[in-house]
Parts: C-alpha cells; structure tokens; sequence
C-alpha cells in the first residue's frame, strides 16, 4: 500500500513539473544590426528555428538564410544557433524557480549578424537584405575587423556617409566625422572621405548600399571571421571558411587556399581540425592536414560552420539527414537547416517589383 502511494506521489510530481516546463517561457533579449535591441518571449521547449524565426518575422525579412544568432556559449565561446536543436538545450537555461513564469536570461543576449556572405552582394534580392549587409559591412569597419588600405577605408565611409546624410555638406560632414568614428584612426581619413563623398551627389541611400557593398566584397577580408589554430608545424596562424572552401591566413595575409573542390572530407577529432584532399600537397605528399584549436568545442563549432557553409554554397538543397559526405565526422549527426543559396535565389526571383519601405 505505502509503495502503491509513493509511486502515486511521484508521478504526481512528474506530471506538475511537466506541465510546469511546458508553461515556462523564456525571455531572451537580441540586439540587432544597428544595435537596437528587442526582448522577444518563446517557449522553453521551442527548437532554435522557432525563436530564429520569430526574429526574422520580427524584421519582415524574407532573405532570412544569409543571417544567423550569434550567442556566448557557457564554455565561454561565441557560437552560432542551432535552428535543429532545442532551444534551451543550447543555453543551457537552469530551472531553478518553476513557480515562475519566466526564466531568468538576463545574462544572457544574441546578436542578430550576417552568417553567409555571398561572393556577390548582388545576389541579394531584397533592398532590406542589402541594408542590413551594409550595416554588417559598417559594424566590421568600426571594430577593425574589416582591414584594408586607406583609400578604401575612405570610399566605405563616404558611402556610408552619403545613405545616412545625404549630398555632401561641408558644416555637416566635419561635425558628423567629429562625432562618429567610423573606422580606426579616422582622423588622418577625414579628406579623403569628405573628397569621394562630394562625388556622389544625388545617390539614394539604398544606391549607397548598393555602392558600399560593391566595394567592401573586393576586400581580403570580406566575410573573414578567423578561428585561431596552429599547424602541423605549431605556427599560429586563423583559418577561416567562405562561399569557396576553407582559407589560411597569418595576420590579415591570406597564405592558403582549399577549395571545396579539392576537399575530400572535413573531420574533427578532440580540438584537431583535420582537411582530407583529393590530391597530395606540400613537400611531404600529406594528403590530410591537421589543425590544432583551442579545444574541442572550438574545433567542432568551426566545423559546424564549415558544414552550414558548404550546404549553404554548394548543395541544390537542403540535406534531409546526415549521410557520410564530404564533411561528416564520427559521432555527430550536425547537419544544415534551412534553404540552400540556389533554392533562396530561385524562391526570391529576379528581385523586387517595387521597393520594400523599412525604417533605417
């Protein structure tokens, strides 16, 4: 009997704390592109796509693939949303009051930047995908993350200058540069930005999108996000993935690169990134490369970006389960989630009928 009611009891408690996990909703603040920030309210048990997607409604953006939810992950890590994966599995959100409705994240925040940059930003369909490119191409500039020579530095500021002010002005240009630092030592800049924005009198600021993102997809370090590693031969050196494969770079110098076409497989074992090529290199004949990263969460979230990348760039369409491909890897099941870049283009069209009206 007594056995009979402590089982009773304890699938009462299971019950209540079910149907209090299912009441549970999480608030998770997202600061954006032009750095304004909202709060949005999702169910704990919501996948990462419900709360991505709710982002995207958010913005009525409709090119919602090229983006991504960027968030420190409790190893310390900055790491990318997973749309397949529970949401609260990820943050690993602790429960510790479920009398509340709310869970506590206010340590915690994403921000919402470009994941996929495209070879050519003309790609991108939609005026609102543009703008919020070319605040991603701002952002980059301002941190010093987006290296390049003087004059183009110059060039990207005057047509950043050009969508938020209009027509050159002399009073107003000095005092809006005096104010707003949009690149690293701006000031021995100032001339020549001031000289090319009188050259582009009459532009609209969705034409200076247009224009900044012309002259930013030019640049080296166009799209680079550098993950640090050492060689085979412990130089330091970052690698980074793109729209063409994988890249090595020492500094801001590009020493390296494996097209998706000579990668015969991309694996990682514990925090070692391992390329496997179609063909041998180098003067010992290694037909596989070896990374070493800081761990291996390190070396495994870099892989899953290289994963999503070569799905994004490369694949017809999305993959539906994870067979043995160029990129698996033992014991993960990761696999991209979303359209693909063809099936985006073909969906989109050949662009917009009439101007999309947002608010910059």
């Amino acid at each position: 009997m007594g056995d009979r009611h402590g089982r009773t009891r304890r699938l009462g408690s299971l019950t209540t704390k079910s149907r209090v996990s299912k009441e549970i909703k999480l608030r998770l603040r997202v600061i954006f592109l032009d750095d304004s920030e909202r709060t949005f309210e999702v169910e704990q048990r919501v996948l990462g796509g419900d709360f991505f997607n709710k982002v995207c409604g958010h913005l009525k953006l409709l090119e919602k693939e090229y983006f991504g939810l960027e968030f420190r992950h409790h190893s310390g890590n900055y790491v990318w949303l997973e749309l397949l994966k529970p949401l609260a599995k990820q943050i690993k959100c602790e429960l510790k009051n479920v009398s509340l409705p709310f869970v506590d994240t206010s340590d915690l925040f994403f921000r919402f930047i470009v994941k996929f940059f495209p070879p050519d930003p003309g790609q991108l369909k939609r005026s609102l995908t543009r703008y919020l490119f070319a605040l991603q191409i701002k952002q980059d500039l301002s941190n010093g993350s987006l290296t390049c020579h003087d004059n183009s530095a110059a060039l990207l500021v005057s047509h950043i200058l050009q969508s938020e002010l209009g027509d050159y002005d002399e009073e107003l240009d000095c005092h809006h540069l005096e104010m707003k630092q949009y690149v690293p030592n701006q000031e021995y800049l100032d001339h020549k930005i001031i000289k090319f924005h009188k050259k582009h009198r009459g532009a609209s600021p969705a034409e200076s999108d247009i224009h900044l993102l012309e002259v930013a997809r030019k640049l080296d370090m166009y799209g680079i996000r550098p993950h640090a590693a050492n060689d085979g031969e412990g130089m330091r050196i970052n690698l980074a993935v793109t729209h063409s494969g994988v890249l090595v770079f020492q500094g801001n110098t590009k020493i390296n690169t494996f097209s998706w076409a000579k990668i015969r497989k991309l694996s990682f074992k514990r925090k070692h990134f391992l390329i496997k090529l179609h063909d041998k290199v180098g003067p010992s004949c290694k037909d596989t490369l070896e990374f070493s990263m800081a761990s291996r969460d390190v070396c495994k979230s870099f892989w899953k970006t290289c994963v999503e990348y070569h799905a994004f760039f490369r694949l017809a369409e999305e993959p539906k389960t994870m067979h043995k491909t160029l990129l698996f890897s033992k014991g993960s099941s990761f696999r991209y989630s979303g359209r693909t870049q063809k099936q985006l283009l073909e969906c989109m069209g050949s662009g917009e009928k009439k101007p999309s009206h947002f608010e910059r």
